[in-house]
């Protein structure tokens, strides 16, 4: 028996046929994938020196094909390819030298400056980037905070100026601000209108113009940077609607955070600004530096915090991260961040509203309550996303199609909530500022510090903790511009500084124990902000599952190397607490839930299973030789397979290569635009011998058979004008023509029997040397190249003979299932993602259907409380119209 193999395979090819192409996926879901910087192949032609160069009609070919690609949405890179693209592309603009300033020149001046300048165009677009995040950051910060506190009144001297603006040095209030009536029922309705207002304008805006703006963008930006594409979801529209709305979202008092949506508009404006580069434009591998470079300085301008920032690229958001992507990351973090502070949008000096300083220390026995905190946030980080992702699924079920009627109710019911009580009504980031703050001074918001009103201050801080908690599980996600840092931040402060007012009451209670032998008299022991500081970093933690970047973010917040320790320890608590409930943050959470195609690197698979298992064993597949065009082309219209392996008959399947959906397509519509192919015309996928002896002695073509292989640039055969724009603006894929105005699509029926050619080579749109393993090869072995090395698909085949294929989405079908048949066989009730897996993939029935009846009785209490509403308006109605 022939052992397994383990080692990737690959078809050898004669020197001058070296071909690049891309990997289609051959599935039935058109969301798997074509990738967006595929190629063709590239025909090598000698030159002096036995130098090898790219012929420019075969140049005009790859980058037409490169063009449809870009517009093809909902599919992966190949990064694979993609970097044998880009170092065909150098040797290429090496080799060729013939602008002008690729010349030497007298002292070769010209060629020097073009490399200088393109060693240095990374720098100049981090920088250009950075500056653009950092004035946006500030403008945002500028307009929120004004929204905000226009619920609550405005100021006599100046309508534009925010509370803080308007009453600068007073600590409690001025007489310049005013509340809009001195009646407080009527500003209770102002707060309720204003808040509606602004969640109404909000949802509007997104809704009509841009869909992607809504929600966080974590989620769907680290699949991005792994190589999803998502047209529009970091387009200029989509940038400038969230900086738009973020400002009313998070101002209607909705539980959302700016934290999440910063990520977005800084990574929006990193691929906005990149694009007018030709370096970046058409180089998957460049861009994804870009996007995580800013993913980073989205974080820093948030939390004004740089270092921070860079680590949570690191840890959160990136799949592949060298040593040159963190010192891009780490330089855009500090141009956006020195922007914001030179900005100074507060006027304070800091970067954010709730940056603070201690200038006590902490005490042994406190590490319990601190404990109690990290214990607090995993419980926390678990609680809320098992009933937001089960609230998600009921939105997605009942609400998806009144996006707007549900964020502007939401918008209302929060207000009316929130406004009673005093830590509820105010802006989440100036709640965090308040109780962060030591007692000592004139910081004592509405007597927070005064002990005579301690036992209601813990009440209102329960209640809020609580109220907080349940807005959040329904807020996040809604059709709005929606984070949840900074609401998880909240909660955790709130309930951390009740704990800290109880420590404190029991030290005061106790003065002369021996558990508070290490306080010093005549100084104040216990400070209650510090509690709330730390609650919010392991509410934080919970929610993210982070703990390197967290305890970064923290200390950079304060500042203080005395609480690097109490931190580390309660972020660790809260890891713990967080991994034994289920893997993976609600970011992860959020991408399982919606099905994306995406492997995390941070986590570890063992299945003791083959790749045999998980693989498509049956996947359509095209004969080497004589395959009919027109069966081809029915083949494209019929399925949305979107890539074929070649064999070299249907019996014996002895693997040829791999051709693409989108190349295959391209080569049909190239035949048909020239019109000379008879209705019988065959394709073949490898070239014949009779071919290479055509190409070899340069004659032309007979009309029996057609190559479709470019030669030399001096001879124009078959589908190669003379330039690469006319054939752009005549291919039916070109995006940026109108439907309409594209040529009228052909069918083999429409030409002529007695002419055209019988056979049609599309031999150089094949990629000869697809990555394959063996059916024994391990799954995790597998999954591990697929993490690593970014294919995506694999072939899978025994002694030269198909077997199958496998995509990211075959391991990760295989990955679910066998997670809910041990959750079936455990008994264990599923949540819709356990162990940290979506609804959208099916898990143990037990948990579907509690989940089911939870929905269904949801939806039932709605439309009764609906009918009511109805009911009653009519017969206020009637009873107006007597």
């Amino acid at each position: 028996m022939t052992p397994p193999r383990s080692s990737l395979s690959a078809h050898s090819l004669r020197p001058s046929q070296r071909r690049f192409s891309a990997h289609p996926l051959n599935t039935n879901s058109p969301t798997d994938t074509i990738p967006q910087h595929a190629h063709t192949p590239t025909t090598e032609t000698p030159r002096e020196g036995g130098a090898r160069t790219v012929p420019p009609p075969l140049r005009d070919e790859i980058y037409e094909i490169n063009e449809i690609k870009r517009y093809e949405d909902f599919t992966t890179i190949d990064w694979v390819q993609d970097a044998v693209h880009e170092q065909a592309r150098r040797r290429a603009k090496r080799i060729d030298g013939s602008q002008f300033w690729d010349q030497e020149g007298t002292l070769g001046w010209r060629r020097k400056f073009r490399e200088s300048y393109d060693a240095g165009q990374a720098w100049l677009v981090i920088t250009i980037v950075g500056a653009a995040i950092g004035f946006n950051a500030a403008f945002l910060n500028i307009v929120t905070e004004w929204l905000a506190d226009i619920k609550l009144g405005y100021c006599t001297t100046g309508f534009y100026l925010n509370e803080s603006f308007c009453c600068w040095g007073a600590d409690d209030g001025c007489p310049e601000w005013r509340a809009w009536t001195p009646i407080a029922p009527l500003n209770y309705i102002a707060y309720f209108i204003f808040a509606v207002l602004f969640a109404f304008s909000s949802a509007v805006l997104v809704n009509s113009f841009a869909p992607y703006a809504a929600g966080s963008g974590i989620s769907e930006i680290k699949v991005i940077i792994a190589g999803f594409i998502m047209k529009g979801f970091l387009g200029a529209r989509t940038l400038i609607i969230k900086s738009l709305t973020l400002p009313l979202s998070i101002a209607s008092g909705l539980s959302v955070g700016k934290e999440g949506p910063s990520v977005h508009f800084a990574v929006c404006t990193g691929n906005v600004i990149s694009r007018w580069f030709g370096k970046y434009k058409r180089n998957a591998a460049k861009t994804r530096e870009i996007l995580t470079a800013t993913a980073g300085a989205g974080v820093a301008v948030a939390f004004g915090s740089p270092m921070g920032g860079v680590l949570f690229s690191l840890e959160e958001m990136a799949s592949y991260f060298p040593l040159k992507t963190l010192w891009r990351s780490y330089f855009c973090a500090l141009v956006a961040t020195g922007v914001l502070a030179a900005m100074n949008p507060f006027r304070t000096g800091q970067l954010v509203m709730f940056q603070v300083k201690y200038d006590r220390t902490w005490h042994s026995f406190e590490l319990i309550f601190f404990v109690l905190l990290g214990v607090f946030g995993g419980l926390y980080g678990a609680f809320v996303m098992k009933w937001n992702l089960r609230s998600q699924a009921f939105r997605k079920k009942y609400l998806s199609r009144h996006p707007i009627i549900e964020a502007t109710v939401l918008a209302g019911v929060t207000a009316l909530i929130c406004y009673p009580n005093m830590f509820l009504r105010i802006n989440m980031t100036e709640m965090m500022e308040i109780l962060f703050r030591e007692c000592e001074g004139a910081h004592d918001y509405n007597g927070i510090c005064n002990t005579n009103n301690r036992w209601p201050m813990v009440i209102s801080l329960a209640i809020a903790t609580i109220v907080r908690v349940l807005l959040v599980i329904v807020s996040y996600g809604c059709k709005v511009p929606a984070g949840i840092f900074v609401p998880s931040m909240a909660i955790g402060a709130s309930f951390g500084r009740m704990v800290g007012i109880l420590v404190q009451a029991l030290y005061e209670a106790f003065p002369d124990s021996k558990f508070f032998a290490a306080c010093e008299p005549d100084v104040p022991c216990i400070t209650p902000g510090t509690y709330a500081f730390l609650g919010a970093g392991a509410a934080l933690s919970g929610i993210m599952h982070l703990t390197v970047s967290v305890t970064v973010i923290m200390f950079e917040l304060t500042g203080a190397l005395t609480y690097i320790l109490p931190t580390m320890i309660v972020v660790g608590v809260t890891k713990a607490v967080s991994d034994s409930f289920g893997k993976g943050g609600i970011a992860d959470r959020m991408i399982w839930f919606n099905g994306f195609p995406f492997l995390d690197n941070k986590e570890d698979h063992i299945f003791n299973v083959p790749v045999s298992h998980a693989m498509t064993s049956r996947p359509a597949v095209l004969p080497a030789t004589d395959f009919p065009v027109s069966k081809a082309e029915k083949l494209l219209r019929q399925h949305k397979y979107q890539g074929f392996p070649i064999v070299e008959d249907l019996t014996n399947k002895v693997v040829i290569g791999f051709i693409g959906r989108t190349e295959l397509q391209y080569a049909i519509n190239r035949a048909k635009r020239e019109g000379l192919l008879s209705p019988n015309a065959k394709c073949r996928f490898t070239s014949s011998p009779s071919a290479s002896s055509h190409r070899n002695r340069n004659t032309v073509p007979s009309t029996d058979s057609l190559s479709l292989q470019i030669p030399s640039p001096n001879r124009q055969t078959f589908g190669s004008n003379s330039s690469s724009s006319s054939r752009s603006e005549d291919h039916p894929f070109n995006s940026d023509r109108s439907p309409d105005d594209r040529p009228p699509s052909r069918t083999f029926d429409g030409i002529a029997t007695s002419t055209g050619i019988r056979s049609i080579d599309f031999s150089q749109y094949v990629d000869l040397a697809p990555l394959t393993v063996h059916p024994r090869l391990p799954l995790e072995t597998v999954m591990e190249i697929f993490k690593k090395m970014g294919p995506r698909m694999i072939l899978v085949e025994h002694r030269g003979r198909l077997s199958g294929l496998v995509t990211v989405k075959d391991c990760l079908k295989y990955q679910f299932k066998v997670e809910a048949q041990e959750h079936t066989a455990s008994g264990v009730g599923d949540d819709g993602h356990g162990n940290g897996h979506g609804h959208g993939h099916g898990h143990g029935s037990n948990g579907a259907l509690g989940e089911g009846i939870v929905e269904q009785k949801a939806w039932e209490l709605i439309q009764w409380a609906t009918e009511k509403v109805a009911f009653w308006r009519r017969m206020g109605w009637g009873r107006g119209g007597c």
